[in-house]
């Protein structure tokens, strides 16, 4: 039987947030705010938690996280590889959520993105904005509205407030 190791350590962080990307289902109509974050992978390990910023949560209830390969020539997200659930509390505010996730490889170099989704809920999740002179090049931010196109929106000078762990 194959051991893994339970601690892990950040090997991608993003913790500016100067603004807020909303997640969720708003209280007219059928539409439901869905977000996400890219990101190559620095190294190579076991993918054991994903975090992020909570900026606000309006209304409380559950938001789901699903990790994806992601082919960042297409802008194609692949199959979920990891999924976690977290129940939103209006106390967790201006705070760092863990998503923790059932063990997952993942290889150095190579593209994934995690997205966001609260059917429920209405959560606030901590963004940055970057100078136009400077875009992040480690991803991109992605956004869309359930009612629209699967293709969504992506950004290279905002980024999601994340961290990406893997077990040491």
């Amino acid at each position: 039987m194959k051991t893994i190791p339970q601690s892990s350590r950040p090997v991608l962080t993003q913790t500016e947030n100067n603004t807020t990307l909303w997640v969720g289902h708003l209280n007219h109509g059928n539409n439901e705010h869905v977000a996400g974050q890219t990101f190559t992978c620095p190294s190579e390990g076991i993918l054991n938690n994903i975090q992020i910023y909570s900026s606000t949560v309006t209304r409380p209830g559950e938001l789901l996280l699903t990790l994806h390969e992601f082919d960042a020539a297409t802008k194609t997200w692949g199959p979920a590889i990891g999924q976690s659930t977290v129940p939103m509390q209006k106390e967790d505010i201006s705070q760092w959520i863990r998503f923790q996730l059932e063990p997952v490889a993942l290889k150095k170099n190579v593209a994934y993105g995690f997205r966001l989704q609260a059917p429920e809920a209405f959560v606030g999740i901590g963004e940055s904005a970057h100078q136009s002179k400077h875009p992040f090049n480690f991803g991109m931010s992605w956004n869309n509205d359930t009612n629209q196109s699967e293709k969504g929106r992506y950004f290279n000078y905002f980024s999601l407030a994340f961290k990406v762990e893997l077990c040491a």
